[in-house]
């Protein structure tokens, strides 16, 4: 099989992976704002940017968030750019940076380069839209900013990274052992952990849950 053949197959596989996590997965992560609900669809899809490129992982945001609109979303147009918006400012970062840096350190800056990138943009998304979105004044909105809007896209997108930490290496193991992320070998490839991550990454990703559960205990205990 041809190795753009294979991406295509990687690449159709976990966004249909990420469609069915977002279906069925949805967890309140803010006390008191019920409608912010996690989904882990952006760990899926930032594991496809890792493993056959961020332009793979562009092309899966898009077509997994037409799919959610189309199917089963009921926030029309501004529901779809909000979820673009949100999944391409956390996949393609740390995609890009990764693929500059295939190591373990290359992974953990692109994720939490991902992570800022995701919350600072989704901060000015809830200022300048959601006002708009809910029919609600934005001093209402401007109000939940640091309630609500901040703690849940920074939980939800450091739930990611922590996520996509654990369980990178195993998904990428079981690819290589089906020969879909089989690659051309070069005298340069020979000399890379392109992987690179390691059981550290998985110790990592356990502390960032462990955090961001004590985060929502605390927010629950404030309530």
């Amino acid at each position: 099989m041809k190795l753009k053949i294979r991406k295509m197959v990687i690449t159709a596989m976990l966004a249909a992976l990420a469609y069915v996590a977002m279906v069925f997965i949805k967890i309140p992560l803010v006390p008191g704002a019920p409608f912010l609900k996690y989904e882990p669809k952006d760990v899926l899809l930032v594991i496809t940017g890792f493993l056959v490129g961020p332009v793979q992982g562009f092309v899966s945001v898009i077509l997994v968030c037409l799919l959610e609109m189309v199917t089963v979303s009921d926030t029309g147009p501004i529901g779809l750019l909000m979820n673009v918006i949100s999944s391409l400012f956390f996949v393609f970062p740390a995609a890009l940076i990764y693929h500059k840096k295939k190591t373990m350190l290359g992974a953990i800056i692109g994720l939490l380069t991902g992570v800022i990138s995701m919350t600072g943009v989704m901060m000015l998304w809830n200022y300048l839209i959601t006002p708009i979105y809910m029919n609600v004044p934005r001093e209402v909105v401007v109000a939940m900013l640091p309630t609500a809007f901040l703690p849940f896209n920074l939980i939800k997108a450091t739930i990611n990274m922590a996520i996509t930490l654990i369980i990178y290496k195993p998904i990428s193991k079981l690819f290589s052992v089906t020969g879909l992320l089989r690659k051309e070998k070069t005298e340069a490839d020979a000399t890379k952990k392109s992987a690179g991550f390691s059981p550290l990454a998985i110790i990592l990703g356990v502390l960032l849950l462990a955090t961001c559960g004590f985060a929502i205990f605390l927010m629950m205990q404030s309530v």
